[in-house]
């Protein structure tokens, strides 16, 4: 199983991003995704993770301001919208799932993709 994440860059505070994670088995076989992240010299930490079955989402407190995840079932993708950018957002931003199912019990991690945020 793979998770593959996309969108990451180079942005100027104040911008936007959208990140993108397609897992490699179709959404049936996962109870929850979500997004992590991890800046330099600190551990990895929770940004939002979603049910995929009704969609629910839950946020790290600090940061539902500006974060929202969604998933697309049609396309089978996660996404993650970041508004309003600051350079603290700079991190690698992993893309995590539980397994359901036949993968009933694993998780998942993509490689990540690097958000740089320049002030």
């Amino acid at each position: 199983v793979r998770l593959v994440e996309s969108g990451g860059g180079l942005v100027q505070a104040g911008g936007s991003l959208r990140l993108s994670c397609e897992p490699s088995e179709n959404f049936l076989n996962f109870y929850t995704m979500a997004w992590y992240r991890q800046a330099p010299g600190k551990s990895r930490e929770l940004v939002a993770d979603i049910r995929l079955d009704g969609g629910r989402a839950n946020y790290a407190d600090s940061l539902k301001d500006r974060f929202t995840i969604s998933r697309d079932a049609s396309k089978n993708m996660m996404f993650l919208e970041i508004i309003n950018l600051k350079p603290e957002d700079t991190a690698v931003y992993y893309c995590h799932a539980d397994g359901a199912q036949r993968l009933r019990g694993r998780d998942y991690w993509g490689q990540g993709t690097q958000v740089t945020v320049s002030s």
